[in-house]
């Protein structure tokens, strides 16, 4: 061995989003002039720097290396102590390689966000929404949940109401709120809320969001029952009130007949049979008879009518579900992206690939179709170009349609967004949907799917800002 070394100093401690700076010290300890090349390498190797990269040194002459460390501020750089090391290869005896060893201490930094997915929910008696939250930090999250409004006016159902979040993952809340008291006639009302995200010794975070509260009959119905009411109630008075005379035609009748009411004469006589009262003609109205339509003539002009020729209808997710349901009736899922510079690709399904892997090309917008599960419902997680933490955001409501029937998410406009991922679930209680997605320079991500029942969803793509969705393959 013709190499002595020394970090100065061996451990060192740095914030994420920041910077430090270790020496590395070295002395030539043989007897002939060599080259040492320098190569950071351990965990913390992508966020080190060596400069120089090489050092040529005399025998007994020393010289010195910086090993620059900077960390960034995200959920990969993992808080607490992190080995590191650098291998040092001579040229002159490439088999005599050296690797001195340090230690990095990554700093904690808490960092989340929430957002109500929708923002804005409408019932009678109930609402429901989802809280996502996305831990932004490089230490787990624990954090419990609540909800709050002015007047005290909603109840919340929040399910779990204590979380745990790893760095750099996500979890979603189901909340369910309840009006105390029932708007029977009259027009909805808006009831701001907020949810609480309370992280222990810290400000919680709040996000707002909107209960829009129906009444139970419109005003218009209750206007109409009043009317219906009042003219049933005069019907009924009107018939009570309503006395038909009532009179014995028994008299009449034999006096038509010509039976007489004085006794029998004395002598008798032949019994004579009473005459038949005479019936009174009436005149028997005449039938009207229809006018008889004539159909118009065929002018027969001879020269040739223009015709029209049908434009073909689009063929979307929802036309490739209804035909695949036709032939294998059953669970399936079709769908198609919009490539950028390509437009819609043609729909598939069923765990075919759609999209453009490996072309530099991102997904604007999906289609998606379904049939067999009682419908779907998704939303966009898209690129957020005033974002300050790197990530994306959730771009529209919650979009949710029946079985057979078109869902787009995502925009086709020549300035939208990049779609980084989505969150997508199925309604029927035994069905689940399955998702995986190819993102620019990460490659497949793994097999994601939501849980049966209709209330969970899965989340497909990346909160990276600067990464986008190149294609994905669904299964139900």
């Amino acid at each position: 061995m013709s190499l002595w070394t020394s970090l100065e100093p061996a451990s060192s401690t740095v914030d994420p989003g920041s910077r430090t700076t270790v020496r590395l010290r070295l002395r030539n300890t043989g007897d002939v002039v060599d080259e040492y090349r320098f190569e950071a390498v351990g965990d913390v190797a992508p966020w080190t720097t060596v400069e120089p990269q090489s050092l040529r040194l005399y025998p007994g002459t020393t010289g010195t290396v910086e090993l620059t460390f900077a960390p960034p501020r995200s959920p990969d750089a993992v808080a607490g102590p992190n080995a590191y090391a650098v291998r040092i290869t001579p040229t002159e005896h490439p088999e005599a390689t050296t690797v001195p060893e340090g230690n990095l201490t990554i700093t904690p930094f808490t960092e989340i966000r929430a957002e109500l997915v929708p923002p804005t929910v409408k019932g009678r008696f109930r609402g429901k929404s989802k809280l996502a939250i996305d831990n932004l930090g490089n230490t787990k999250l624990t954090a419990s949940l609540s909800g709050s409004d002015n007047g005290d006016q909603l109840s919340y159902d929040i399910h779990p109401s204590n979380i745990q979040v790893e760095p750099g993952r996500a979890a979603f809340v189901k909340t369910t709120l309840k009006p105390k008291q029932i708007i029977w006639f009259g027009s909805k009302e808006q009831r701001p809320y907020t949810l609480a995200v309370q992280r222990s010794g810290t400000k919680p975070v709040d996000v707002e969001g909107t209960y829009v509260q129906r009444g139970f009959l419109p005003r218009w119905l209750a206007t109409f029952l009043g009317i219906f009411m009042a003219l049933a109630i005069t019907f009924v008075m009107l018939w009570i009130a309503y006395k038909p005379p009532v009179r014995s035609v028994a008299t009449e009748k034999l006096q038509e007949a010509g039976v007489s009411t004085l006794p029998p004469s004395a002598s008798p006589s032949a019994p004579v049979d009473p005459p038949l009262p005479t019936p009174t003609p009436s005149a028997t109205p005449q039938a009207e008879q229809p006018a008889q339509s004539q159909a118009p003539a065929d002018n027969g002009g001879g020269g040739a009518e223009d015709k029209e020729t049908a434009k073909a209808p689009e063929n979307t997710a929802a036309v490739a579900v209804q035909q695949l349901d036709t032939r294998d009736p059953g669970r399936h899922i079709c769908y198609r992206v919009y490539v950028t510079g390509s437009g819609w690709s043609d729909p598939v399904c069923d765990g075919t690939t759609a999209g453009a892997v490996g072309q530099n090309k991102p997904v604007k917008a999906l289609n998606i179709a379904v049939s067999g599960t009682n419908g779907t419902a998704a939303t966009a997680f898209v690129y957020d170009p005033q974002s300050t933490n790197g990530q994306g955001h959730y771009n529209a409501p919650w979009k949710g349609v029946a079985d057979g029937v078109d869902n787009y998410i995502g925009s086709t406009k020549k300035d939208a967004p990049n779609m980084l991922g989505f969150a997508i679930n199925v309604g029927e209680s035994t069905s689940v949907v399955c998702q995986t997605t190819h993102v620019h320079d990460e490659g497949w991500h793994g097999l994601g799917c939501d849980e049966p029942g209709g209330e969970n969803l899965t989340f497909g793509g990346t909160l990276n800002n600067s990464l986008w969705m190149e294609a994905v393959r669904f299964t139900v």
